[in-house]
């Protein structure tokens, strides 16, 4: 299929489908599945931004969520939007942070469900986050990813320092993760998945074989393959040709 005949179906079944709870990915049938998964982990495989809720045990929800939500829709640069979040937990103790981890982080539906059937199927699975490492490097191993990658957070005696590691990671960092695994694999992009929900996802989710929203911000729904906006995290195995009896549920 050319792809202007494939980016006519899929702008032909979204306007069809808009108005009913469906998730839709039209997609060539050679090819689907993948070798190659790079997930976002925040709002995307777990429920939460990490950062926002390191912030309500500093006392600055608000004032931090309302930055996320701006760089996320790709009204502000991310580095400088992450800077800013990051100067405003200066001071919070450690604990807080397995506290956060703890209380507020939780998997999706489906996450694991995803990656392990990916994984099991010889895909390699990454998690790449704009976020901390503190966080992904828990969140991958409870979904099932091979590796993640992420900022880090300045501390000293036992508190964050209110500084972010540099060079920061962000959507430009995020593409280069897709495109070395890929060529570690020595695999195609078209052969890669890349999923996520902010603007600081869009590089990656251009450039991979098949790019998709996942509960996104405008900006990222729009420019994505296909978006998953109804069902669970499974949906991104179905788009693949996997049945139910398939997937990996332990």
């Amino acid at each position: 299929m050319e792809a202007d005949d494939l980016a006519s179906a899929r702008a032909a079944a979204r306007q069809t489908l808009a108005a009913a709870p469906i998730d839709v990915c039209v997609q060539p049938w050679n090819g689907r599945r993948k070798r190659l998964f790079v997930a976002d982990m925040d709002s995307t495989i777990i429920g939460c931004e990490c950062l926002d809720e390191l912030a309500d045990f500093a006392g600055v929800k608000d004032a931090v969520s309302a930055i996320t939500e701006r760089a996320m829709r790709g009204e502000i640069a991310f580095e400088g939007a992450l800077r800013e979040r990051v100067a405003m937990l200066k001071g919070l103790d450690l604990a807080s942070l397995e506290r956060a981890y703890a209380e507020r982080v939780r998997l999706n539906p489906g996450a694991r469900i995803l990656v392990r059937t990916m994984a099991e199927n010889g895909a390699r699975c990454v998690l790449v986050s704009g976020g901390f490492n503190y966080f992904t490097s828990r969140v991958a191993a409870a979904a099932g990813f091979h590796a993640d990658r992420a900022n880090s957070l300045g501390a000293a005696n036992g508190r964050l320092t209110g500084t972010v590691g540099e060079p920061i990671l962000g959507r430009e960092a995020k593409l280069a993760a897709l495109t070395e695994e890929a060529a570690a694999l020595g695999a195609p992009l078209m052969a890669a998945i890349a999923i996520g929900d902010g603007a600081n996802d869009l590089a990656m989710i251009g450039a991979a074989g098949l790019g998709i929203a996942y509960r996104a911000k405008p900006i990222v729904a729009a420019e994505a393959d296909c978006a998953v906006d109804h069902a669970d995290l499974t949906a991104v195995l179905y788009f693949q040709g996997y049945r139910a009896d398939e997937f990996v549920r332990d």
